[in-house]
């Protein structure tokens, strides 16, 4: 026996055919790897065999990741901000809308109160004015009425003969054109009346009218003729009776009636006796 045949030998023991020896290296961003003893033959001599493999740059792709995050975030702020700009102008809008809606309200009600109060001012002055010519009209017939009373006491002679006719003729009818005696119109009736005590009229009512002298309603006396319209062009004439009333053919409903003054007051008066 060989005097080393018990020492362990130093060599490597060969490498199976099926092991495989890897290494890789990183060489301008591409991985390198070194595959050895594939399906070597065991007396074969050991090649290396190379097999290179390109790969994108991991840090390219960071970078363009980085920076589409960095685009999607600035986007994003881009949007918010601009989301905040047109909330901020639509409640602008809002409230200078409000704003003017109330101003507009508070004009129209002002407007509406001012045009209330010159109604009621108008209408406040209309019925003072209406309020001043009843007093007038109640003044000029108190007048009419003390003047007649008095008058009318001491109506005798034609006087008293002139209202007994015209009293005695009320009821009949108003008949256009007539002068008694049945039926009269408004100037046959007064001319009628005062041919009873010998007075000669005029036929109608426009001369009637500027007959004998201009009197005015407040100093009436009995007897005195009434006119409605202008002198000289009057519509109707009446005879005063005292007491503040006349009698005259008034129209063909009522016929020959006894009124008072305010019943249909007269534009003026003429005085013959």
């Amino acid at each position: 026996m060989s005097p080393n045949a018990l020492i362990p030998s130093h060599r490597k023991p060969r490498r199976s055919a099926s092991s495989r020896a890897l290494r890789a290296g990183v060489t301008g961003g591409f991985l390198t790897l070194a595959v050895t003893g594939a399906t070597v033959p065991a007396n074969a001599a050991e090649k290396p065999v190379s097999e290179t493999q390109e790969m994108p740059t991991i840090t390219a792709a960071l970078a363009t990741s980085a920076a589409k995050s960095a685009d999607a975030a600035q986007q994003a702020a881009y949007n918010y901000e601009r989301q905040a700009l047109q909330d901020a102008t639509e409640a602008k809008a809002d409230e200078a809308a409000g704003k003017a809606k109330a101003a507009a309200e508070k004009k129209a009600k002002a407007e509406a109160e001012a045009k209330k109060a010159a109604e009621e001012a108008r209408q406040e002055k209309e019925a003072a004015q209406a309020r001043a010519s009843r007093s007038e009209t109640r003044s000029a017939l108190s007048a009419v009425s003390d003047s007649s009373s008095s008058s009318s006491s001491h109506a005798t002679g034609s006087a008293a003969s002139l209202v007994s006719f015209l009293k005695s003729q009320l009821g009949k009818a108003y008949v256009l054109g007539s002068s008694g005696p049945s039926s009269y119109d408004c100037s046959g009736l007064t001319q009628a009346a005062f041919s009873q005590i010998g007075i000669d009229l005029p036929r109608v009512s426009q001369s009637q009218s500027t007959t004998g002298t201009q009197v005015g309603l407040g100093n009436l006396q009995v007897g005195d003729i009434l006119y409605w319209g202008s002198a000289g062009s009057a519509y109707h004439v009446a005879v005063y009776v005292g007491n503040g009333n006349f009698i005259g053919a008034q129209n063909p409903s009522t016929g020959i009636v006894e009124r008072p003054l305010s019943y249909d007051m007269p534009t003026g008066a003429v005085r013959v006796l």
